[in-house]
């Protein structure tokens, strides 16, 4: 259960998926100009299409030729009702080619392949270049391998590359236009300029979608949804999604939502009391916490695979969940009726892989994400009021429900905690408290230098080596910690972030002076690929 698209007064921008890295980045690019798209497979059957009533669709790229017989396209009867209903359509690289090649036009293996950045010049000042002159040139972000070589019928070249490729046309009678590179990447420093025109001023389009607009209609699908005796059960791991998710419910249905938040023993610094704080003086949120530290450090005993760590920290929460939910069930008279998840859009994306991917349609979300599944037997319905957003949006909703400012800000936290952090086993020594407080040094010390928003996620690992080393005139064979911190945008790919050498060496000392056992300190400065932004 979720936001109904139709419901949110507003026209759909509609995009269909082909496989591009950058689709994402388009549906977040049209809804930051407070226009509503959302995203679904390019071989979408045409009433998933028609059924949305869009005012406009997108085509994305893809990695495929629409000379491959297996291709992915859009359904048979998709251009007739695009027009017969005034729809307007955008086809950005091999969406111009699909455009090209199903409304009778020709494409053929190029043999100017352009892969990177271009400089593109625009010929007529109509439609989609509108607000530029003939002869005006910008630099886009070429991505192709094929080429136009014959326009349909109706249809107009309006930019060339510097090699004389197509870069646009346009058949503004059809209402159909084509870009041969992607506006909506920072390489094209003008693409969200063309990307603004066209959707304002060929489309007309009113900007008129807000959080707050996805606010009141979330209440109020959520209140016409729970019924007024029904209850509804929250698991909160202590982050954004699961703790906005929580408000909001919370907002439209009070103490009918029960929420529950379980210390598995592998949370951060004071992490218990800090969210608890939050939780309760803060959101006013009814918070049953569970201390289950012994029960899973015991069944984490010599295991030293992540991926067993993961299971075995997963099932322990089920059957703490279960629990809570019985006892609930025994105070109330009654079942809780349904739960509520912090899903988000890309979550939803991941799930439904792109025609040509070779993924099939899993409809799992990341095993992270929804700590381990639920018990079979606990017929719960879903209700997933983040389900439609990317997670600036759900910071931005958090901010309009009060979630105060520094707990939006919070640097993402995995699921198994710091189990994927202590590499080797977890119960070992006293390897989690040692790491507790080198986290909390270096986090300290990142906030101290205003750095904290800057970077995506930053932690420390606590390697299973041990030194040689020299404190207070004595030998020491003690531990060895690793510090990590990354920029991204949404944890795909990231950067090591770049320390100044004088803040590495503060760290390092505090580090070293005030936590006993520990005698080395080192940075990773790998990006992801080709590791992972967690150690396990």
């Amino acid at each position: 259960m979720s936001m109904d698209p139709n419901a949110v007064k507003t026209e759909l921008v509609l995009i269909l998926d082909y496989g591009s890295q950058y689709t994402h980045l388009i549906t977040r690019r049209i809804r930051s100009l407070s226009v509503f798209s959302l995203c679904i497979s390019g071989t979408s059957p045409l009433k998933s299409i028609t059924d949305l009533n869009p005012r406009v669709v997108i085509l994305s790229g893809g990695p495929h030729s629409v000379h491959t017989p297996e291709s992915p396209s859009f359904p048979a009867g998709f251009t007739e009702w695009a027009q017969a209903n005034g729809v307007f359509v955008l086809g950005v690289c091999y969406g111009l080619q699909l455009i090209v090649q199903r409304l009778g036009g020709v494409v053929k293996v190029g043999e100017k392949q352009e892969y990177g950045r271009m400089e593109v010049e625009v010929e007529r000042n109509t439609g989609i270049f509108g607000s530029k002159k003939v002869g005006d040139k910008q630099v886009v972000w070429m991505s192709h391998g094929d080429e136009v070589a014959k326009l349909p019928e109706g249809f107009e070249v309006v930019a060339r590359s510097q090699q004389g490729s197509v870069a646009a046309i346009e058949s503004p009678a059809r209402r159909f236009y084509g870009l041969q590179y992607h506006p909506e990447v920072t390489h094209s420093p003008e693409g969200m300029e063309t990307l603004r025109y066209f959707l304002f001023d060929i489309c007309k389009v009113s900007a008129g979608w807000s959080m707050e607009n996805v606010l009141d209609e979330e209440i109020k699908v959520i209140k016409s949804t729970v019924g007024a005796e029904d209850h509804v059960i929250c698991a909160l791991s202590g982050g954004v999604d699961s703790t906005v998710a929580a408000t909001l419910v919370h907002k439209a249905i009070g103490d009918r939502l029960h929420c529950i938040f379980v210390d598995n023993g592998l949370l951060r610094f004071k992490e218990r009391e800090r969210v608890m704080e939050t939780f309760e003086k803060d959101l006013h949120l009814l918070v049953t916490c569970v201390d289950a530290t012994e029960q899973f450090l015991s069944k984490l005993k010599g295991v030293v695979d992540p991926e067993t760590k993961r299971k075995i920290i997963g099932r322990e929460f089920i059957c703490i969940f279960d629990a809570f939910a019985h006892d609930l069930e025994q105070k109330l008279g009654r079942k809780p009726t349904y739960l509520v998840q912090g899903t988000l859009y890309p979550d939803v994306i991941e799930s439904c892989p792109p025609p040509g991917s070779g993924r099939t349609h899993s409809h799992t979300i990341k095993s992270h994400h929804n700590v381990g599944g639920l018990p079979k037997d606990m017929k719960l319905k879903l209700i997933e009021p983040l389900k439609l957003l990317f997670k600036d949006e759900v910071r931005e909703l958090g901010r309009i429900l009060d979630v105060p400012q520094g707990f939006l800000k919070r640097h993402p936290f995995p699921g198994p905690g710091l189990a994927v952090r202590v590499l080797g086993d977890v119960t070992q020594g006293n390897a989690l408290d040692i790491l507790r407080l080198v986290d909390e040094i270096f986090i300290r010390s990142i906030k101290d230098a205003g750095l904290y928003d800057t970077i995506w996620q930053a932690f420390a690992v606590f390697l299973p080596v041990r030194s040689v080393g020299v404190q207070g005139d004595q030998r020491t064979h003690s531990h060895v910690v690793a510090l990590r911190a990354v920029t991204s945008q949404d944890g795909m790919t990231a950067d090591w972030y770049y320390f100044e050498h004088k803040f590495l060496d503060d760290v390092s000392r505090k580090i070293c002076n005030s936590v006993r056992g520990v005698n080395r300190v080192v940075q990773d400065i790998t990006s992801k690929p080709p590791s992972t932004i967690e150690w396990e």
